[in-house]
């Protein structure tokens, strides 16, 4: 690409009949001021095209972290969930068991009860068995004392 100096140092051969050169000079000095300008122009967005690039590229590693700390944290709250799903079926399993050891102890407690119950309510029986035995005889042996006497 041409610069600016290379237009400005330009210089045409003279000739008969050529053109003014004032005119030739003049126009190429406006020439020269425009095409300066706008190389500026052009070497500002260029360099203003690689610095927004670079932006570009930071923003675009930006977003590629914050996604990967998105799928990360999406991932570890799963896990967590899954981790406290888990422990939520462990510790209810455990007082699902230690639930129905102890009714199996209460249940066992009852029998025993039962048993102590039946025992005793048996022991009552013979006690008034024997009593009502012991009774009788005692009846007997004084309906007999009774009779010998009077005989």
């Amino acid at each position: 690409m041409i610069n600016p100096l290379e237009i400005q140092a330009v210089e045409f051969g003279k000739s008969l009949r050529g053109y003014q050169t004032g005119e030739v000079d003049k126009f190429i000095d406006d020439i020269f001021e425009d095409y300066e300008i706008i190389y500026k122009e052009n070497k500002d967005l260029k360099e203003r095209i690689v610095l927004l690039e670079d932006q570009i590229e930071t923003y675009k590693s930006m977003e590629k972290t914050l996604n990967e700390t998105l799928i990360l944290a999406s991932d570890t709250a799963e896990t967590l969930k899954n981790n406290a799903a888990k422990e939520a079926e462990f510790i209810n399993k455990k007082a699902e068991e230690e639930a129905k050891r102890i009714i199996e102890k209460a249940n066992g407690e009852v029998m025993r009860v039962k048993r102590e119950f039946d025992d005793a309510k048996k022991q009552v029986l013979i006690f008034n068995e024997r009593y009502r035995n012991l009774l009788k005889s005692q009846i007997e042996l004084l309906n007999k004392s009774t009779e010998d006497m009077f005989d």
